[in-house]
């Protein structure tokens, strides 16, 4: 099963949101692929679309310039997201 998001999405799926915290605007990304500072991501669900460039990317509180399949990443977003919503890489 598929959301109908999926099959028009341009870019690599790499991961999904893990959680969200509000009041920082920072979102947890549990990622399935390599992702680095400087790639541009697309984040999608519900009613969200949006694309922004990955400025700098956590790991408990540390910068890191680039994470792993497996890691679970803290990064500031541009808009509002859900736990669930996909993350693409463009």
């Amino acid at each position: 099963m598929s959301c109908g998001h999926c099959e028009k999405t341009e870019g690599e799926l790499i991961g999904h949101i893990g959680h969200y915290f509000d009041k920082a605007g920072v979102a947890v990304l549990d990622l399935s692929s390599v992702l680095k500072v400087g790639d541009t991501l697309r984040i999608v669900g519900g009613e969200t679309d949006f694309q922004q460039i990955v400025a700098s990317l956590e790991v408990e509180h540390q910068k890191i310039p680039q994470a792993k399949k497996g890691d679970s990443v803290g990064m500031k977003v541009d808009q509002k997201v859900r736990e669930g919503y996909h993350v693409y890489k463009l």
